[in-house]
């Protein structure tokens, strides 16, 4: 079975390679949206009937790239400030952090810094961290511009990206934004 891609590297059809595996930690304050970003992307839906995430949910997703394929181990942290101590245990062996923030409410995106220190000091920077500005769909409400969002990014030296989960705008494209920046999965430059 060693020899079913032919034996050479890319020649004779593609390798037959173990699957990446790629853990993913969501963080924010309550009510932000972590929730609802991973089941749209999970399952293409949105529940607008809020329930409070308690302590940790676990959901794995199989990505297909054009050129390989990665399972992405998605963990829903509870964004309420009494399940706090659990969350530096997730954060320590994730190879991405997504902080997420409500684009309508200026103090989740204040508190976006402290999640954002909780990674770096479990993870140093052995870790992909996305900031988030979700629910776009809310526009004619927006406390957080998309500016203060890329300023923010830009100068904690992390990638930014807007989404709303209500009506799946950016969803995918974040999703795929992250398995491409992945390690060991970057495009070499020219």
């Amino acid at each position: 079975m060693a020899a079913a891609d032919g034996g050479g590297a890319g020649m004779g059809g593609p390798s037959i390679a173990p699957l990446a595996k790629y853990k993913l930690v969501f963080l924010g304050d309550q009510n932000v949206g972590k929730t609802s970003i991973i089941t749209r992307f999970m399952y293409d839906n949105f529940d607008k009937n809020y329930q409070a995430t308690i302590g940790i949910d676990f959901l794995s997703k199989t990505m297909y790239l054009d050129d390989r394929t990665v399972r992405l181990q998605l963990w829903d942290t509870a964004g309420q400030e009494r399940f706090r101590s659990l969350i530096p245990s997730y954060i320590r062996d994730s190879s991405v952090a997504v902080v997420v923030y409500d684009i309508t409410n200026s103090a989740s995106f204040l508190n976006t810094s402290k999640w954002i220190e909780d990674v770096r000091n479990e993870r140093g920077d052995d870790v992909l961290i996305v900031l988030v500005g979700n629910k776009t769909d809310m526009a004619d409400r927006r406390a957080v511009s998309v500016e203060e969002g890329e300023d923010k990014a830009r100068a904690d030296g992390i990638m930014f990206m807007e989404t709303s989960a209500k009506a799946g705008y950016n969803i995918k494209a974040l999703f795929k934004k992250i398995a491409v920046s992945l390690p060991g999965m970057e495009v070499s430059p020219p």
